[in-house]
């Protein structure tokens, strides 16, 4: 039985046979109508138009089928892009510059430490002051990593 066959209303009656003008898309299209807007209201439109007029309103009622799926599909693109984007988010690349350990001794140029500390922390993109500290104190040695552990041990805060 087609959907368009309705028994109570006896002035219409539209079957796949008497719309054979109309394609396969097109007659599903008409299917379609008549669960959204009742079978009732797809006779009126079938009856008051011409062969013409009932491919283009068929048409326009498919575009707008297509239309409103398009609008779903970028809604939810956009939803899983936001969910996906924080979840996800690629960590920028960074460079791993070692730098030579500092240990506090009449050789070693404390300037020339901090120039190689700062481009490594730069090249690892470190922006956390902690971190910054953390990592500074990581590549300390001997009395240089001593004195920075009992600083440290005294005043938790001293470095930060």
């Amino acid at each position: 039985m087609n959907m368009l066959d309705d028994e109570d209303d006896q002035s219409f009656h539209a079957t796949r046979d008497s719309y054979s003008h109309l394609s396969d898309v097109e007659w599903d299209a008409v299917e379609r109508m008549g669960s959204t807007m009742g079978i009732h209201a797809v006779s009126v439109i079938l009856e008051a138009l011409n062969r013409d007029a009932e491919h283009a309103t068929i048409a326009k009622f498919i575009q707008d089928e297509l239309d409103a799926e398009r609008e779903k599909f970028e809604l939810l693109r956009q939803q899983q892009a936001a969910a996906g984007g924080s979840m996800h988010s690629r960590r920028p690349e960074t460079l791993k510059i070692d730098i030579s350990k500092y240990r506090g001794v009449e050789e070693d140029s404390l300037l020339r430490w901090f120039v190689e500390l700062d481009d490594a922390i730069r090249a690892r993109r470190i922006d956390d002051g902690d971190m910054q500290v953390a990592f500074a104190q990581s590549n300390l040695a001997g009395r240089a990593r001593t004195w920075a552990l009992g600083l440290k041990l005294h005043d938790p805060h001293a470095f930060g």
